[in-house]
């Protein structure tokens, strides 16, 4: 039989576990975090007495449903399951995985990856900061450990975790002086009709909890400045739709402009990229189910922002056409392929409404801070470009932009715009930096010989 390996274990990988298991097969699932549901889903540890409906809201009912399926499949035996795991190479049908006791090498005929996205970051002066967070950061702590991370909190960026993180963090008790958003209130309005057709419910929802931030939401902005000391943050720097220069005194800063695909081990795995200029990022190029190629699927947010429910659909969807591609018989997918349709019309609507920051990021003053894992300047990467021209990768080599810890999931996009600025091009002539393994770092503990773990399954 041949092996099927799913890495990831939210709503995309859960649902496709699902699928699998339903048509007799036992597949094999990675998942980085401890517990499954993934991040919009992320569950706190055994023991954590804070009730579901305060975790995840209007959504209690979707996540609890989700642990629970994956829960049982685990019980029941139905796959093999790798918790707080990570897949940091591919190739040949071999997976390598760092799990707790070590390095794993996985055998597999197909794969699923259902990796999902991380916070899309644009640089603002002084973001080097400590006490500055993404708002992914900022609602894992909230989640996980109960936590809000500052007595006096302010939100900045655009999208809808924006508003929801805020709501999130003042039903749990936190202290939030100010959601600062860089869309102005005529941009949104240009997406919230699009939004409110394809999905009137979830639409009037965002209205409700933008309406009950109050005064605190501000929206229209442009972030000038982070003021801090050696202890974090101090006060953020702003100026309100109409010009006027305002501060907001703070502790903590999360900041971030909705979501980016995680792509590295599809990359990694050999798919193909295109850019969107919908989304403002580099994006996997797949069929309507997910096939990116021979024996590879792409699922969820990791394929295209869609959001959780639009994550349940596209796992499924994978999941059915590796089953169609094994010769397996299957429902016929129309229902689900019309759901996720619907799906990525809001999807539209909200990357309408709460666009990339392009011309603040093209602006971004020399001595401003770009890649914070390398701490290269905008200005240093500007004067990279006379050796490099207006190439990503030559950019990288010479400036370092995008060579740290992160390996540009933070600083790529923001690069390229002000590659493009610079060059006067287009952000895709910039060009995506090619990516390595590992995916992520690795100990170097992991791959002492008593830690390695002999080669599993079978293709």
């Amino acid at each position: 039989m041949t092996q099927v390996l799913i890495v990831g274990a939210g709503p995309a990988g859960i649902r496709a576990a699902q699928r699998l298991t339903e048509a007799g097969l036992k597949p094999m699932v990675v998942d980085a975090a401890a517990r499954a549901g993934g991040q919009i889903y992320r569950r706190p540890p055994v023991g954590f007495t804070r009730p579901a409906q305060l975790l995840y809201g209007s959504e209690a009912t979707k996540a609890m449903t989700l642990h629970s399926l994956f829960d049982k499949m685990v019980a029941d035996g139905r796959l093999d399951y790798y918790p707080s795991s990570s897949v940091t190479a591919l190739g040949n049908g071999m997976a390598q995985v760092v799990t707790p006791a070590g390095v794993r090498e996985l055998r597999y005929g197909r794969l699923i990856l259902a990796t999902g996205a991380t916070d899309r970051l644009a640089p603002v002066a002084g973001w080097q900061a400590s006490g500055c967070y993404s708002l992914g950061a900022a609602q894992i702590a909230l989640k996980s450990q109960g936590i809000a991370l500052g007595q006096q909190i302010v939100l900045a960026g655009s999208g809808p975790l924006l508003t929801l993180l805020a709501s999130q963090l003042l039903q749990s008790g936190a202290q939030v002086a100010a959601v600062l958003d860089t869309a102005p209130l005529r941009q949104q309005l240009r997406g919230a009709a699009m939004m409110a057709r394809a999905r009137p419910l979830v639409f009037a929802r965002g209205v409700q909890m933008r309406a009950a931030l109050g005064r605190r939401y501000h929206a229209g902005i442009k972030l000038t400045q982070i003021e801090a000391d050696g202890d974090g943050p101090l006060a953020i720097h702003w100026q309100d739709s109409k010009g006027k220069a305002r501060q907001t005194p703070c502790d903590m800063i999360g900041l971030g402009w909705h979501l980016r695909a995680d792509l590295h081990l599809a990359d990694l795995a050999g798919a193909q990229f295109e850019w969107s200029t919908t989304f403002a990022q580099w994006l996997p190029v797949s069929d309507d189910m997910g096939r990116v190629g021979e024996g590879l699927y792409l699922a969820g947010d990791g394929l295209s922002i869609l959001g959780a429910d639009g994550a349940e659909i596209a796992g499924r969807l994978a999941a059915t056409a590796c089953l169609l591609d094994l010769g397996h018989a299957v429902t016929d997918p129309e229902a689900d392929l019309n759901k996720l349709n619907r799906m990525r019309r809001f999807a539209k609507g909200v990357a309408t409404a709460f666009p990339w920051p392009t011309q603040m990021v093209r602006k971004l003053l020399d001595d401003t801070v770009l890649c914070r894992c390398e701490n290269v300047t905008a200005g240093e990467l500007r004067e990279t470009l006379d050796w490099s021209g207006p190439d990503a990768n030559r950019a990288k080599s010479l400036g370092r932009v995008g060579m740290g810890r992160c390996q540009g999931r933070y600083c790529q996009l923001s690069a390229a715009e002000v590659i493009a600025a610079k060059a006067a091009v287009a952000p895709d002539e910039v060009g995506r930096l090619r990516l390595q393994p590992p995916a992520r770092p690795v100990p170097i503990c992991a791959f002492h010989p008593a830690a390695t773990i002999p080669h599993e399954g079978k293709p």
